[in-house]
């Protein structure tokens, strides 16, 4: 057999390899950029230099704890400097880090730090109510830090000491190493699942680091740009970005609570350059009152997913300011992993032909290796028509290890070589792929497929509609209708029929929702709506 001479004295070598991490990122800021500003949090001001320095004293108080390699730091906070700090000075501990979504209940709570086995807890003292009764529920206490955040609400102390005097037990030269597998684990991050308990989703150092890298590219991200922090860091570890904005050693603007004023504040006064967030900040922006709104200085970038946003609403903050960037993604994908990649031809179509084509989910990262629309069951691609409905499977560097002592879900996940994203879509004949529906929202009505975000977009587009879910309704003749849940647009008034009545004119008969539903829709704290909820409410309706 001939020896392949690429192969022959050219090994793996410490001068030629090193493990993927974006803990390098931290370093390269502070080294290269020390006095540049890293976060801001009210008055406060940090730089690269001493964000680096906190966040090597996180990691050595970590390990004088016990932490070591494999073990779990939860934490429970909004979006503040020290989850932001976390995000660094946990892995360099070796430990993995658990970001727990605030909205959760105790008992939920008690469940994720159980089966992530948490050896230390850092908690906001505004969370002590139901961090106090998830320590009651579980099987193993950890070791619990307080955080007491200048502008948080205070709460009852819970823990053994606070997070600032946890800082100053660590060495600010700690001296940590990159993994020695980049596969090792960096982050768990929980499922919302619908019924039953969460799924906890398994990130490695590889994939955050291109992730990281990802969003710089789809984003067209320059050096230094300041990011405002709407985006909950708990999410799918705030969609990689505290390792995006600081491999590019931007400012962090650090948000406690997203409310329009504070987001418009924030542009105002720091100079925000990019933010990212579901349809829900969105909607929050256009309808903000008067005396919240303040005039943007330059065009801001705004990146979102979660639910397709109506091409109206897109329009509606372009109109405003707002470049939008539409992406799409999944917890098990690092969060987004497919973009709406703009032509710039397409800029001389009408504005709402394109907000039409920017509400489409688009094409995959450079970092993501393969997508497709195709048959759950072969696994057969449908044809790029637009039309043809099939499954969205990924494939590549960005798709999580798997479940968490969980293997029956994590083959079931990957069956076939292809992540299951269980999402519904088509693929246009230009490749770009729309979503059309989670495969357990469609609803079928007389044997008919009924995409309930296209009837959402048409409802969106009623000049009194703020909010619209649809969902299936159970029906004794057809199997299932349509059933529209709507909020309406402060001061604005609808009636059902008025609803049903602009559906009929902008839909097939049997794609018009035979019921609607007035009032707030339930949400997650991403902001996406809790469909499961709706479905129990319209199986209710008498």
């Amino acid at each position: 057999m001939r020896t392949n001479p690429f192969d022959l004295h050219l090994e793996r070598n410490p001068a030629n390899h090193a493990a993927l991490t974006p803990l390098g990122f931290l370093e390269r800021a502070a080294l290269v950029h020390p006095d540049r500003v890293a976060v801001i949090h009210g008055a406060t001001r940090r730089s690269w230099r001493e964000t680096e320095m906190r966040c090597r004293r996180l990691a050595g108080a970590l390990v004088a704890l016990g932490i070591s390699k494999g073990d779990t730091v939860a934490v429970m906070a909004p979006n503040i400097p020290a989850l932001f700090e976390a995000h660094f000075g946990v892995p360099m501990a070796g430990a993995v880090l658990n970001a727990l979504n605030v909205r959760l209940d105790a008992e939920m709570i008690a469940f994720i730090l159980d089966h992530g086995e948490a050896r230390v807890l850092l908690t906001d003292r505004e969370f002590a109510p139901t961090v106090a009764k998830a320590l009651e529920l579980v099987a193993h206490r950890p070791i619990v830090i307080d955080i007491d955040d200048a502008l948080g609400p205070g709460g009852a102390a819970l823990g053994e000491m606070e997070y600032e005097e946890l800082l100053a037990t660590g060495d600010p030269d700690f001296a940590w190493s990159p993994p020695a597998d980049e596969w090792d684990a960096i982050a768990l991050n929980y499922t919302s699942g619908t019924t039953g308990n969460p799924k906890g989703v398994v990130y490695h150092h590889r994939g955050a680091y291109l992730n990281a890298m990802g969003n710089v590219l789809v984003w067209a991200m320059p050096h230094h740009p300041v990011y405002l922090w709407t985006l909950p860091m708990f999410h799918c570890n705030g969609w990689c970005f505290p390792w995006t904005v600081t491999a590019l050693a931007g400012t962090h603007v650090c948000l406690r609570r997203v409310e329009a004023g504070a987001i418009y504040a924030a542009i105002a006064d720091h100079g925000v350059t990019h933010l990212c967030g579901a349809p829900i900040v969105m909607n929050m922006l256009i309808h903000a009152a008067e005396r919240d709104r303040r005039p943007l200085p330059r065009p801001v970038d705004l990146m979102t997913a979660a639910a397709p946003p109506p091409a109206t609403v897109i329009a509606a903050m372009e109109g405003q300011g707002f470049r939008i960037t539409h992406v799409y993604g999944l917890t098990e994908v690092y969060g987004p992993a497919v973009v709406c990649d703009w032509h710039a031809e397409w800029e001389a179509l009408p504005a709402e032909e394109q907000a039409r084509l920017k509400s489409r989910q688009g094409v995959r990262y450079p970092v993501l290796e393969g997508l497709m629309v195709a048959d759950p069951a072969t696994l057969a691609p449908v044809p790029a028509d637009g039309a043809t409905m099939g499954e969205v499977f990924m494939r590549g560097n960005i798709v999580m290890k798997g479940y968490l002592k969980n293997p029956r879900a994590t083959d079931e996940a990957f069956a076939g070589g292809w992540f299951h994203t269980g999402d519904l879509g088509v693929r246009h004949p230009d490749g770009y792929i729309e979503l059309k529906d989670r495969s357990k929202d469609i609803i079928i009505s007389g044997g008919e497929n009924i995409s309930t975000i296209e009837v959402e977009g048409v409802l969106y587009r009623h000049p009194a509609v703020l909010e619209v879910a649809v969902v299936a309704r159970p029906d004794p003749h057809w199997g299932e209708t349509p059933c529209a849940f709507v909020a309406l647009k402060e001061g604005a008034a609808a009636t059902a029929d008025e609803i049903i009545a602009f559906a009929r004119a902008n839909l097939a008969r049997y794609k018009v929702p035979r019921t609607v539903v007035f009032g707030p829709l339930p949400k997650t704290s991403t902001g996406k709506v809790q469909k499961f909820a709706l479905r129990d409410r319209a199986r209710a309706l008498d």
